[in-house]
């Protein structure tokens, strides 16, 4: 079998899997390499260690998985109802959860897939060497996916397809296998477009193609642990997990295409959930809700947190006064100092419960 004829094989069975789009890149990417160095050496990766950990793997993936010569990149549509996502975030008691995480984990579904694409490959060409990669290994996976020709890399570093948008997740296999690769980036179409940038609510997008994640709602509610600054507080709204304002605004998610991927379909209602009822949710609620979910990651004191803040942002309910005092008393400090800045900002003033011993300042 050719290699042409093996790869026209290995798309038609990732479209059966439900890969949207599939390309193979050449396992070399030296210039993103130094941009990825120059990012982290001005600190704009924030708590995100494990950027600067294993950082030559990012670029040569022959590090991380010894024999690679090709990389597989596939594309996974996620794309929900536009409208319905600015509706929510024009609604202060609603909580905005960012559109990836409102499904599964999409981690655990494309990892699941890859993995039976990889099979599919060993039963045509019989063992070689590989490994299955989603958002899971040091690899700098927007560019590997550009070099496939599944996009281009967008002012706001998402990846962009003219007929697709930007609404899907990215995936790959590291092989040993010499297949065809593709022999040019794909060609950017931003042009003179600022809207991701200008969007932005706390301005993260510093630079077309640079983003400062300190300032990143995203980052903030995921990867931020602690206190989150207090600039930045107002401007994340009622984004409670993760921030889409970028890829929302972008003209080119008109041809996004929509998913019909069951395990992308909306869990615990969270695409309309109310502040409150998210903010109710004790400990083990919160990990038994959150289960095969994304938004595991973030944590239960950083969910409170987060909702805190969101509800300092929304209006000065009898409701929202009460949940938020309850909060002041709770065990964990995060947790405590967000709450009280969110009944400052209902009231104007701190008005402590009795247990007032056990808040801070």
């Amino acid at each position: 079998m050719d290699k042409s004829e093996l790869l026209a094989k290995i798309r038609a069975k990732g479209r059966a899997l439900g890969f949207a789009e599939l390309g193979v890149a050449a396992a070399e990417l030296g210039e993103d390499q130094a941009h990825l160095n120059d990012w982290l050496s001005k600190g704009q990766h924030g708590q995100m260690h494990y950027m600067a950990a294993h950082g030559a793997m990012r670029g040569s993936p022959g590090l991380l998985q010894p024999g690679t010569v090709s990389v597989i990149s596939v594309r996974m549509n996620y794309a929900a109802d536009d409208r319905q996502a600015w509706d929510t975030l024009a609604q202060p008691g609603i909580a905005y959860v960012a559109r990836y995480a409102l499904g599964r984990d999409y981690h655990k579904t494309m990892r699941q897939r890859l993995k039976r694409l990889a099979q599919f490959i060993e039963s045509e060409v019989g063992p070689f060497g590989y490994r299955v990669l989603v958002d899971s290994a040091p690899a700098l996976e927007r560019a590997l996916a550009r070099n496939a020709e599944l996009g281009w890399i967008g002012k706001h570093t998402c990846l962009i397809d003219k007929d697709s948008g930007s609404w899907f997740f990215l995936g790959e296999i590291f092989t040993d296998l010499p297949l065809e690769g593709s022999a040019n980036r794909h060609e950017g179409h931003c042009g003179t477009c600022t809207r991701c940038i200008d969007i932005c609510p706390t301005q993260a997008i510093i630079a077309p193609y640079r983003l400062d994640a300190r300032r990143c709602i995203s980052y903030l509610t995921i990867e931020h642990h602690g206190s989150i600054p207090v600039e930045f507080r107002k401007a994340i709204g009622n984004r409670i997990f993760g921030c889409d304002d970028c890829q929302l605004v972008c003209p080119w998610n008109k041809f996004a295409v929509r998913h019909d991927e069951p395990d992308f379909k909306v869990r615990n209602g969270l695409d309309s959930a109310s502040l409150l009822d998210l903010f109710a949710w004790t400990e083990q609620e919160f990990l038994e809700r959150t289960e095969g979910s994304a938004i595991r990651r973030t944590g239960y004191v950083n969910w409170l947190r987060n909702i805190a803040i969101a509800i300092g942002n929304a209006e000065a309910s009898p409701e929202h006064l009460s949940a938020l005092r309850e909060k002041m008393r709770h065990d964990d400090e995060v947790v405590r100092e967000h709450a009280l800045w969110a009944y400052e900002q209902l009231t104007g003033k701190i008005s402590p419960p009795a247990s007032a011993a056990i808040i801070p300042g």
